[in-house]
């Protein structure tokens, strides 16, 4: 399988570059790679990139954007931050890799246990840590919970709601936030999407 190039990319749409990621991740739960060969992709991008998309994930080990998707070098813009979140580096990157770069697809993408949202849902006091959780907190605070439910890291559905409640806010922020990317999307030239990660059983969920 070859890199993409500047025809290749052109021709994906944006509901393409999702099926691309979402094939892929079914690929990686039947434990059947593609065909590619990552070296021979080293040298197709050596002097330029044609990514399909943009994956903004958190840093956490257990989610490895490329492996879980299945895809290859120059195949994903990946942007990694504890917690998912944007703030104006992210989304200038974001905007790099559509506007200038040519993806067609941006993905917010969440995962289960999330220990970013866990040092959120405690209100972690450590360091630069705490400003971070800060970016993580309305998803905390507008996630309902029934009566004397409690709302820390020990309740583990409350924590995977909160999760799934902080990719909608980042999705809806990357909409408010970037007059570049929302036009994108308008005009249909991008996709923006939300999904989740199980890190249990490696499937990838969409909101």
């Amino acid at each position: 399988m070859k890199a993409l190039n500047k025809v290749t990319q052109a021709e994906i749409t944006p509901n393409d570059s999702l099926d691309i990621l979402m094939k892929g991740n079914e690929r990686f739960l039947a434990a059947k790679k593609a065909n590619r060969d990552l070296l021979d992709q080293v040298n197709d991008t050596a002097t330029g990139q044609y990514p399909h998309a943009v994956v903004l994930s958190c840093i956490d080990s257990r989610v490895p954007v490329e492996t879980i998707f299945d895809q290859g070098i120059g195949d994903i813009f990946s942007a990694r931050v504890a917690g998912n979140f944007v703030n104006t580096d992210i989304l200038g990157s974001i905007e790099y890799g559509c506007k200038v770069a040519g993806s067609k697809l941006v993905m917010v993408l969440g995962h289960t246990g999330c220990g970013a949202v866990k040092g959120a849902c405690d209100n972690v006091q450590l360091g630069n840590i705490t400003p971070m959780l800060g970016n993580i907190m309305a998803a905390v605070s507008s996630t309902a919970t029934a009566e004397g439910e409690k709302r820390d890291s020990s309740n583990s559905t409350f924590v995977n709601n909160v999760v799934n409640k902080n990719v909608e806010l980042t999705v809806a922020n990357i909409r408010d936030r970037s007059p570049i990317l929302k036009e994108m999307e308008e005009a249909g030239e991008i996709k923006i999407v939300g999904a989740v990660y199980n890190v249990a059983d490696g499937k990838v969920t969409l909101h």
